[in-house]
């Protein structure tokens, strides 16, 4: 693959593996305003950020599943489709009920982009390479939570939140047309499933039952599940909690995504030369687990929200380090079934990621203290994840 190529392959697939990041984030600094513009409630306001994410869990399951049968490319249009449809009705949305049934449309064609982004790298790339892609894709996924917020915020400087949904409708569009003219099918019909049923089923079976794939996922979606009960309740806090603007709010956003891009491109670095995926990857959540318990202490104790943010920005930047390694490592041994691999850890990561938004926000209001908590637990536990000793059959990199 020659350099061109590549880059314009990187910039592809993490445009659409940024479809969660830029969809989540580019409306959090709206929420509060949201709540006051349609009467309702914080919680009620966050619950469309809730069923996003289950909506992405789902449809990932679905179409990383068909993926393995039909091949990339037709799944991927589809959902392209579906994303557009979604955003704009989100943006037509009168009331917060409405608002809610279009996240879930949105999602389940967002979902389609972030599967098959891994599944392609999956089909493309193998062992440390793989790696190195998984980071370099870090560039363009960690720059959505920079650019997402700050476009978001600037956007309700001069319209309602309803413009936010219209520029997502439009992304979506510009990728459709990208996809159709620049990117070409990466499982060639002989290394596709036979389409049957039965098939599935033992695909699904024999990740299931495989004890080092799911360490790997598990450990990853519980860190995502760290980063965000940051992501759901941060705009409440920073913004209600400790007084911040929505612009304040979308610069400090946009830095810890930042944060996420410097550690992705770190661990392309070190990856072969220092240390290997596990190692990094322990390393990764050992100093998520040390730093959310100081975002708690932050909290509890009323210091300083400089340290709180200190402490905010090396939890959320340790995810371009988990994420690379967790999804190479768990992606590894599984080439023929990229497409379903790819859809499980996809489940996990956002099914918990959503609970534990939910969790957090069942007081009726996000606070500091519960935000930080829900991060010690899901970082504490991914790293338990990882340390439970399993018989290996896979060569550990």
């Amino acid at each position: 693959m020659t350099a061109g190529r590549r880059v314009r392959l990187a910039l592809m697939l993490g445009s659409l593996a940024a479809f969660a990041p830029l969809t989540i984030d580019m409306y959090l600094p709206a929420m509060p305003g949201m709540a006051q513009e349609m009467r309702t409630s914080g919680p009620l306001v966050q619950l469309t950020l809730t069923v996003f994410v289950i909506g992405l869990a789902a449809g990932q399951v679905i179409v990383g599943s068909l993926s393995d049968l039909w091949g990339r490319r037709r799944p991927l249009l589809a959902g392209l489709v579906l994303y557009v449809a979604g955003s704009v009705w989100c943006a037509l949305a009168p009331s917060v009920e409405w608002l809610i049934a279009g996240r879930i449309v949105e999602s389940l064609g967002a979902a389609a982009g972030i599967v098959l982004s891994r599944a392609i790298v999956r089909d493309l790339f193998e062992g440390t390479a793989m790696t190195r892609f998984f980071s370099t894709l870090m560039i363009v996924n960690g720059a959505a939570p920079v650019v997402a917020p700050v476009i978001g915020g600037q956007l309700l400087t001069v319209a309602t939140w309803r413009a936010v949904f219209l520029v997502l409708g439009a992304v979506g569009a510009v990728l459709l047309v990208a996809v159709v003219v620049a990117l070409p099918e990466s499982l060639p019909a002989g290394r596709r499933a036979p389409a049957r049923l039965r098939e599935t089923f033992v695909s699904f079976r024999t990740l299931l039952t495989d004890a080092v794939f799911l360490r790997y996922v598990l450990a990853a979606a519980l860190m995502f599940a760290a980063v965000f009960a940051y992501i759901s309740g941060s705009s409440f806090v920073l913004q209600d909690g400790y007084g911040l603007t929505a612009q304040q709010f979308s610069l400090v956003f946009g830095l810890n995504g930042i944060g996420i891009v410097l550690l992705g491109q770190a661990n392309r670095f070190l990856v072969g030369r220092v240390a290997g995926e596990h190692a990094l990857l322990r390393t990764g959540l050992l100093v998520a687990t040390l730093s959310s318990a100081g975002v708690l202490a932050c909290a509890t104790l009323g210091l300083p929200l400089s340290l709180f943010l200190v402490f905010l920005f090396v939890v959320v930047s340790m995810l371009g380090l988990v994420l690379a390694n967790a999804t190479s490592l768990a992606l590894a041994a599984h080439g023929s079934a990229a497409g379903t691999a790819s859809s499980l850890q996809g489940l996990m990561q956002f099914l918990v990621g959503g609970l534990a938004a939910s969790a957090m926000s069942l007081p009726g209001r996000v606070t500091a203290t519960a935000m930080a908590t829900t991060m010690v637990v899901c970082s504490a536990a991914a790293l338990a994840s990882l340390l439970i000793r399993t018989r290996n059959p896979h060569p550990q990199r």
